[in-house]
């Protein structure tokens, strides 16, 4: 059988990356090679414990779980486009034009593939922008500091361009993502030791550094002179009631509505919340969590609020609106910055799921609310996990004592 020829070239690299001239660049062969192959090394004797799920196929799958989320920012991208192109009686103006021309499609709201194809064309330049510079900079800490480089960015990469508009500057792109992987993670020692979610950091940032491009009722419909507000920020301006009308129920749980890239389709998050949580990757307390912290005080708010103030949004509507869902399945569940231990994951959720609600009644300002109540409670993970092992310690004490 003829050998990999691929294989016998990483192979016969490998001694002028691991003690070769080039040896300050190691990190850069073994990332290709444990990408494209199974890590060839393995723990022997009856100490350890093995497991099939390290931390490669770890993000592979979550990064399979955000497959649907990517379809949908690029659906719904090109859906709303097109919806304000056919309204505005025009075309697809520039390079994507003569793409879409290229192809044979037209912009057609009532046309899936053109569609898919014309908001594949928003999102796969912020896509790539975010792997190339996210990726130079952990290439570059890991050669300073001769580590591996992990795969933890692989899903990084995936989750912070979702959490984007589709009008977003790419050189905001890659200022944002320098700053989530080098301030977010790398500077606290690199992957496993975060306390931030770098993702949620890098979007943080650029949302305080450029509010304008970043939210309001001029960024979320790729089309240039055409604005729309999303239906959040139709509630922070006019009320509940307001949002509720302005979108069907129905469209909005699939995801056909104004907003960042891969954040309006609950539908989509929940496929990937049920692999998540089919393979043990997700953890469903955090999900649950979020879900009942924030049913736990939208429900008496909704139904003693008058209906012309945000803080009256219906629990069902807080669901399918922005990026809760997104936020509760793929970033609350971040085992590294969120809590740990089995009762703080719920505790954790629970902060989650009640901040995102006050942020989006209370402030204005601040109609998403999801990623600085995540952020919020990334800061005080460590600290529920502490009193819930004091807590479990002091139970264990009186046990023994009885």
């Amino acid at each position: 059988m003829a050998r990999d020829p691929l294989r016998a070239l990483l192979d016969r690299t490998r001694p002028l990356f691991s003690e070769g001239r080039l040896a300050r660049l190691y990190p850069l062969h073994e990332m290709v090679d444990t990408f494209l192959y199974s890590v060839p090394d393995a723990a022997t004797g009856a100490v350890h414990v093995r497991d099939g799920l390290d931390l490669k196929r770890m993000m592979a799958t979550v990064a399979l779980a955000l497959a649907p989320c990517v379809f949908m920012a690029c659906l719904n991208t090109g859906h709303q486009a097109n919806l304000a192109l056919a309204e505005a009686g025009g075309d697809v103006p520039g390079w994507r034009g003569a793409l879409l021309a290229a192809m044979g499609l037209a912009p057609s709201p009532d046309d899936p593939l053109a569609n898919l194809a014309h908001g594949a064309l928003y999102f796969l330049p912020v896509f790539l922008v975010t792997q190339a510079v996210g990726g130079l900079c952990e290439a570059v800490f890991a050669v300073a500091r001769g580590h591996e480089i992990n795969e933890g960015f692989l899903v990084t990469g995936i989750l912070y361009p979702l959490t984007l508009p589709p009008t977003v500057p790419l050189w905001q792109t890659a200022v944002g993502i320098a700053f989530g992987v080098v301030v977010g993670k790398e500077v606290f020692g690199g992957t496993g030791r975060n306390f931030l979610n770098p993702a949620l950091a890098g979007r943080a940032f650029i949302y305080f550094a450029w509010p304008a491009d970043m939210s309001g009722d001029a960024v979320w419909v790729a089309v240039d002179g055409w604005t729309q507000a999303t239906p959040l920020g139709v509630a922070a301006s006019s009320g509940a009631l307001a949002a509720q009308a302005s979108v069907p129920w129905g469209d909005a749980f699939a995801g056909f509505l104004p907003g960042s890239f891969g954040e309006t389709s609950t539908a989509a998050c929940l496929v990937g919340a049920a692999l998540l949580v089919a393979t043990g990757v997700g953890s469903f307390r955090v999900m649950l969590g979020v879900l009942g912290g924030m049913a736990a005080l939208s429900l008496p708010l909704w139904a003693a609020v008058p209906g012309d103030h945000p803080l009256a949004l219906a629990p069902w509507w807080h669901l399918v609106l922005g990026g809760f869902a997104f936020g509760a399945v793929f970033m609350a569940t971040d085992p590294v910055s969120g809590a740990v231990t089995h009762g703080g994951q719920w505790i954790y959720g629970a902060l989650i799921g009640a901040m995102s609600v006050l942020i989006r009644g209370a402030n204005p300002a601040f109609p998403e609310g999801v990623m600085l109540a995540i952020l919020f409670a990334n800061c005080f993970a460590p600290l529920i996990d502490h009193f819930v092992v004091r807590a479990g310690a002091a139970r264990r004490r009186a046990r023994a004592r009885a």
